[in-house]
């Protein structure tokens, strides 16, 4: 940001604003050919056909009316979901900063008649309006006019609401949008800040009085023929603050609030906050590059502060009036903070998560909002080695990992006020994964609409975390994070492939590779089915038949899926057929492994702390493994954000001919996949072949016995005491080795399992090992954030053993348990538990 974007209040807001300047303010429709005339930006959801206001100050974009449209997945959930006709993208002229999902005028949602350009603008007035005509809305005419005039910092909206009927209707004026974590209301001006403070952006809106318009009723009741108008403000600014006093400008008098936030030695410090408090609400401005700030304000006396990460707070007071210039230039103390030199073995810098824990009395720190990398709560993740973090002064357990292969820093200090202190390290490969790359499936970011994680954020997590491939998997929309990975230098941290994740709600789907079709719909997805089989022949076919499409169904209702379609609490086999359709199905997705629990379900709590059933996806899978199903495990962590629900969690091992992640092939991870040669894990490295080099997926042929070489790998934050082998999903007591029972099978090494172990054979069998760490969980990976909490687990897909030479065949065994079915309730549960 550049201290000239600062001025955007300028004296067109101080001494008014006229109808014509140097260049008029415009309304136009982006064809296939103008598409690089749509604003850039975070939440930019601008596509071809939309239409974009701008003037000198801001531009706008305004969804067209097209089938399905809406800025994303999330917007408004629902049949009336789309939101064509409303304000998808605001932001100052040419800085790519949106960070609006939606501004929808008085709740606008659903079909309208048409939007159009009613103004381009050459008569110093541009304007696109949305009209729901009375025929399509039960007799209430809605139009919706978004105007802007040059040296505008924001859009006026004009509603008008009409009765054409002849009884008596009723309209909503309030507006809503969408989607801010830190937001209010003060005074009747409503502001909100972007997700991440760093973005540097702001909204504000309220309604305004002029040319006759009044500030509307919550509810309007119009007797037929009459009509109301009401219009509001919508503004942009690089703060809340900033946007806030551009909407104060438009209702009455304001003065300025200026100046700089510096240290003792003169130097700019970019990264301060200054909050000023309006109605006994701190609203925040932020400075540029140069530490310079400029808001406007309404007259009035005003306390201030300003603060930065590892500094002083400055607080202060102004008196703000009407047409002057007030100055507050806080001098901050000098910064306390961590600067960073992590290495491999080899001097290469190496990607990582530093987690600060506070010690002997201090807080761990606030670094900032979960949704992203470079300060996180209590963490920091970067793609690079070199990097520095700004901490209050206090006593830290600072912590650095780069994922499950490798060893981990730790080191306690105690640091000064202003001071730095240089954390200096290598971190080792320690497991040996040779020809075996990590993966996850399944991970989000801002494009899904169900969370505000930057891309770029998400991509230095899975880095930071050694995911080293990993498919684009954004909620209906069809996506590619390889411009965002060679922007970031990462291309030879982490591989990616086109695809998506198809939701509804019923079963959701993740599968790729397909090829986005830019600025269009949801750039080219398919439309989502209740009927999942419908949804898995979709995706199967669209865009041409592929050999190498991985599908599967995440997080999967396994009971509505496979055994209880309908819910009336009986087999009926669920989605007959659907088995046959997909490849996989999540059975780990994020939480704690519950493959050995030993039961489809267990009594849990819900949201509201009530007693509720769970059903575990693990069980139910092998029951129906027993049953003829032949689709595979995989595990993901489906992150929503960088801290809490982030990467690491869980992750699948795959074979591949190259270890360096640039050189990963997708259709060779697809093929590996597809034939169950996959690993899961949530830290131990495992390794399961038959002594004839059969790997899961495979079938064997054995009689009377079979001998599995089972290998455990660990970093030294990681271990595991138990090693279980699953006949047929079943836990031979003869097959269950712990350290206390067997511990010369144990070590405590890298290597903490390496041995031959006969399995007896009866029948023909499907056999998975699980490496549990039972007494031990993630904590020193994962600090204060909940992953901490999972258990190390690590199982692989089925090797099905042929016993007879007949061709392997399922026993059909529900191991001790009936099938589960819908609506089980809790007392039911806990009857069959206990007789257990």
């Amino acid at each position: 940001m550049h201290s000239k974007h600062l001025f955007s209040l300028g004296l067109g807001v101080l001494l008014g604003f006229t109808a014509s300047s140097l260049k008029a303010a415009e309304a136009f429709e982006i064809g296939p050919d103008d598409v690089a005339k749509l604003p850039k930006g975070k939440e930019a959801d601008g596509i071809i056909g939309d239409f974009v206001l701008r003037n000198d100050k801001v531009e706008a974009v305004i969804s067209h009316n097209a089938l399905f449209r809406r800025a994303n997945m999330s917007t408004f959930y629902g049949e009336n979901g789309i939101t064509p006709g409303c304000l998808y993208d605001l932001t100052l002229k040419g800085e790519n900063n949106d960070q609006l999902v939606i501004f929808s005028p008085s709740q606008q949602q659903g079909i309208v008649s048409y939007v159009r350009v009613a103004n381009t603008g050459k008569a110093g007035e541009a304007a696109i309006e949305t009209v729901v005509t009375a025929a399509n809305n039960k007799g209430l005419y809605k139009r919706h006019e978004y105007r802007l005039r040059d040296g505008w910092q924001g859009v006026m909206i004009v509603t008008t609401f009409r009765n054409e009927s002849d009884k008596v209707v009723k309209g909503t004026p309030d507006d809503r949008w969408t989607k801010f974590a830190r937001s209010g209301t003060e005074r009747g001006i409503s502001w909100a800040d972007a997700e991440d403070p760093a973005d540097k952006a702001g909204y504000s809106y309220a309604w305004v009085e002029q040319d006759g318009l009044k500030i509307p009723a919550k509810e309007v009741e119009l007797k037929p023929g009459q009509e109301i108008s009401f219009a509001r403000f919508l503004a942009a600014g690089h703060s809340p603050l900033e946007a806030m006093g551009a909407v104060m400008a438009q209702k009455g008098p304001v003065g300025t609030l200026s100046g700089t936030v510096k240290d003792a030695a003169g130097k700019p410090i970019p990264t301060a906050k200054l909050e000023v408090v309006v109605d006994g609400k701190p609203i925040a401005a932020y400075p540029d590059d140069q530490g310079a700030y400029r808001v406007s304000l309404r007259p009035g006396d005003y306390e201030v502060s300003a603060t930065d990460i590892g500094r002083d707070t400055i607080k202060g007071k102004v008196k703000v009036e009407a047409k002057a210039i007030a100055a507050f230039d806080p001098v901050l103390s000098a910064e306390s903070s961590f600067t960073f030199d992590i290495q491999d073995e080899s001097g290469k810098s190496i990607p990582c998560k530093a987690q600060f824990i506070g010690v002997n009395g201090t807080k761990n720190p606030d670094l900032g909002p979960a949704n992203r990398a470079y300060g996180c709560v209590d963490q920091y993740h970067s793609e690079k080695g070199q990097f520095a973090v700004a901490v209050p002064p206090g006593e830290y357990k600072v912590v650095v990992t780069h994922g499950i292969e490798f060893s981990y820093l730790s080191e306690t200090v105690k640091l000064e006020a202003g001071k730095q202190h240089m954390v200096k390290g290598v971190l080792k490969r320690l497991v040996d994964s040779k020809g075996w790359v990590s993966a996850d499936f399944h991970n989000h970011s801002t494009p899904s609409g169900d969370n505000t994680t930057g891309t770029d954020d998400r991509l230095i997590n899975l880095v930071a975390e050694h995911i080293e491939f990993a498919p684009t998997t954004e909620h209906n929309r069809l996506y590619d994070w390889r411009p965002h990975i060679e922007k970031l230098g990462m291309k030879y941290e982490i591989q990616t492939v086109s695809g998506m994740e198809l939701t509804g709600g019923a079963a959701h789907f993740n599968m790729f590779p397909l090829t986005p079709k830019w600025n269009i719909q949801d750039n080219g997805a398919p439309q989502w089915n209740p009927d999942p089989r419908i949804t898995a022949v979709t995706l199967r076919d669209f865009q041409g038949q592929n050999p190498h499409r991985w599908v599967q169904i995440n997080h999967p209702d396994m009971v509505a899926n496979f055994i209880d379609r309908d819910a009336d609490g009986r087999v009926d086999g669920g989605f007959l057929g659907l088995e046959r359709l997909i490849d996989g199905v999540e059975t780990q997705n994020y939480a704690d492994a519950q493959i050995l629990n030993g039961s489809p379900f267990r009594i849990g709590r819900d949201r509201a702390g009530k007693e509720s059933v769970t059903y575990l996806r693990e069980f139910i899978w092998l029951q129906l493994l027993n049953r003829g199903h032949r689709y595979w495990a995989t595990a993901v962590c489906d992150a929503h954000t960088v801290y809490g629900n982030g990467v690491g969690g869980w992750r699948m091992y795959f074979p591949s001919a190259s270890d360096k992640p640039n050189e990963i092939d997708h259709e060779e991870i697809a093929r590996h996949a597809k034939a169950g040669r996959s690993y899961l894990t949530t830290g131990p490295f495992l390794q399961v072949t038959t002594e004839d080099g059969i790997q899961p997926g495979g079938e064997a042929r054995a009689t009377g016995s079979i001998k599995l070489k089972v290998k455990v790998q660990c970093a030294d934050w990681i271990d595991i005491d138990r090693v279980q082998v699953l006949v047929n999903g079943r836990q031979e007591p003869k097959l269950n080795f712990t350290r206390k029972s067997h511990p010369k099978m144990f070590a405590d090494g890298v290597v903490k399992f390496d041995q031959t172990i006969d399995v007896g054979l009866s029948e023909d069998s499907h056999l998975i090992v699980v490496a549990m760490g039972e007494s031990s969980d993630l904590s020193t990976g994962y600090g204060t954030s909940s992953q901490a909490k999972i258990r190390p687990c690590a199982y692989h897909n089925p090797i099905f053993v042929d016993a007879d030479g007949g061709g392997f065949k399922p026993n059909g065994d529900l191991l001790g348990w009936p099938l589960p079915t819908k609506g089980m309730k809790v007392e039911e549960v806990r009857a069959l538990l206990e007789r257990k």
